[in-house]
């Protein structure tokens, strides 16, 4: 496993055209220089990613998601060294809590996915949500672009694990895995709708444990209120990860619901839906910088702040007194 961390942040200022260069000869240096590009959403960034757009769309994106502790990282680890076995190369973006010191990945690198610790044909990224909810970093998608680029196939995208607020990675995945475990509770209350709404397949992992068959039967339950227009029945795989148990019947699940939801119009519909999101995340993202820099350069933003803590400034009109000036060049047929 090739982690990120591990290559030097004294990265020397290459044109986007050699790092891209670079990037799709396979060199891990320069994948892992341009992941950290466009996650700082530095200007290179932005070119890079301009650039390498036209090499992606090729890879699976597998999204991994679900409740804390249901053992999704020791799933991703087990899946990971399955396609391993197929002589395919791995990334993985795991996007963990942030420190509220640092903004940083409280689970840094993923210590506990051991078993790829020495394979080169696997990339890993962590990256920190930094307060976004939905359980995706805003960058997410960049560092997913990156990977697909360099020809990493499939990629995992594995989630925080926060609930309800996971139904952002439909909006990012070919196919999205739910994880769950049984003995945490009511099994009810545990299935909340967003997260059965997501689920392409559903994983009960540690199912050594007590409790499966309830859960399985209210999974069923609860499935079967709801028919999909794609046709897909989500099977529900039942797996002991930290043993390899069910591991391959899981990978073989995925394949047939990747084949099978890439043929649906509901997949397409659901592409044309995470473009537009995407494109609407980064059009607020560039106007409210934009804003800002114009309205406010240098330290003045740090002076409107304190205004607002000390209840002199309003933010409602702040933001208004913003839009009234901001000025839109003419739309002319």
């Amino acid at each position: 496993m090739i982690r990120s961390s591990e290559v030097s942040n004294s990265m020397d200022v290459r044109p986007a055209e050699d790092l891209l260069d670079s990037l799709l000869k396979g060199d891990v240096r320069s994948l892992a220089r341009a992941i950290t590009q466009a996650e700082n959403r530095s200007a290179e960034g932005m070119s890079l990613l301009h650039r390498l757009f036209p090499y992606t769309g090729r890879s699976r994106v597998i999204g991994i998601t679900g409740s804390p502790g249901a053992g999704k990282s020791s799933l991703v680890d087990r899946l990971a060294a399955h396609y391993r076995r197929q002589d395919k190369k791995i990334g993985i973006v795991a996007v963990d809590p942030s420190s509220p010191f640092s903004g940083g990945a409280i689970l840094g690198d993923r210590i506990r996915m051991n078993a790829l610790a020495t394979d080169p044909g696997v990339f890993i990224r962590s990256m920190a949500t930094r307060g976004n909810l939905g359980g995706l970093a805003m960058a997410t998608a960049d560092v997913v672009s990156v990977l697909d680029a360099a020809a990493r196939d499939p990629i995992l995208v594995e989630t925080v694990g926060v609930g309800q607020d996971e139904i952002d990675i439909v909006k990012l995945a070919d196919i999205s895995v739910v994880v769950l475990v049984p003995g945490m509770g009511d099994d009810v209350q545990a299935l909340k709708a967003g997260i059965m709404e997501i689920g392409d397949i559903f994983v009960i992992n540690k199912c050594d444990r007590p409790g499966v068959e309830k859960m399985e039967r209210a999974i069923q339950a609860l499935l079967s209120l709801d028919h999909r227009a794609d046709g897909w029945i989500p099977p529900i795989m039942k797996t002991v990860a930290t043993e390899g148990r069910g591991i391959e019947e899981l990978a073989e699940a995925i394949d047939n619901g990747y084949k099978h939801l890439q043929n649906s119009s509901l997949h397409r519909s659901k592409k044309r839906e995470a473009a537009k999101e995407r494109l609407m995340n980064l059009l607020r993202e560039g106007l409210a910088q934009k804003a800002l820099d114009t309205f406010y350069p240098g330290e003045s933003l740090d002076r409107v702040i304190d205004q607002i803590v000390q209840r002199e400034m309003e933010p409602h009109s702040v933001v208004n007194e913003i839009l009234r000036k901001v000025k839109f060049a003419e739309h002319r047929k």
